[in-house]
């Protein structure tokens, strides 16, 4: 007997760092509109906080921290690490390059290690945030670039470490997306025009338009997709 395959995440545990961001806040949003119960990590907390959401505050570059919080997280179905910033030039400074990796690529080890217990428990997932970036260099985020090449290596060495626990490991790598940390980039008329004129459909895209394959990845219908990385780019990769 053949079963249609289920993209249900209804009753799954999902925790999103930089949930209040711009691509957190749409993952934060849809995990929720689909039946999760979502639990929003970020340095602050934000200024109109959404009826039936958790929210704790974490610097995910604090190890303790993040330990703590996964000390008293008590179930977990699904880890998405959204956390994340560039600094543009300043990152060939070699104490804030250091930060962005920390930021972006050690932040996700640290927190796949924390709450390894809880996604053998539930044989769950992780989905990391590569980037566009992690394919190509970018000579004005040189940091930002390097952690996102490893995030994707990263993706695949704890997929197979992570497999006998049950726990997928996968990750997206969005396009341009309208976010405040893609703000400067928008503003600047040429480097705009660069961007939208190979962008096969001409224009960037909204945080909202990345969370379907968020909530995918995180699915039953995604049980044999492991180790991946997929770009959702609007084809900037492919062109």
């Amino acid at each position: 007997m053949t079963h249609s395959p289920s993209f249900s995440v209804a009753g799954k545990t999902v925790l999103i760092t930089g949930g209040t961001g711009g691509i957190g806040g749409a993952f934060a949003d849809a995990f929720q509109a689909h039946g999760a119960s979502v639990i929003v990590a970020d340095l602050r907390p934000p200024a109109d906080p959404q009826p039936g959401r958790q929210y704790e505050t974490l610097d995910v570059c604090d190890t303790k921290a993040v330990e703590a919080l996964a000390a008293r997280t008590k179930r977990l179905d699904v880890l998405i690490h959204c956390a994340g910033c560039l600094a543009r030039w300043e990152e060939y400074k070699a104490d804030i390059f250091a930060e962005i990796v920390d930021i972006h690529l050690v932040a996700t080890m640290r927190l796949a290690s924390a709450f390894r217990p809880q996604l053998k428990e539930t044989k769950g997932c992780l989905i990391n945030i590569a980037s566009m970036y992690g394919y190509f260099g970018a000579a004005h985020a040189p940091a930002y670039s390097a952690a996102k090449t490893g995030v994707i290596g990263l993706t695949k060495s704890l997929a197979l470490g992570f497999a006998p626990d049950g726990i997928r490991v996968n990750a997206i790598a969005p396009g341009w997306i309208k976010t405040e940390i893609s703000r400067g980039g928008r503003e600047n008329p040429e480097f705009n025009t660069k961007v939208v004129a190979r962008l096969p459909n001409g224009e960037w895209a909204e945080p909202e338009e990345l969370a379907g394959t968020a909530i995918f990845l995180a699915s039953p219908a995604a049980q044999l997709i492991n180790g991946v990385t997929i770009p959702v780019d609007g084809g900037y990769v492919a062109s």
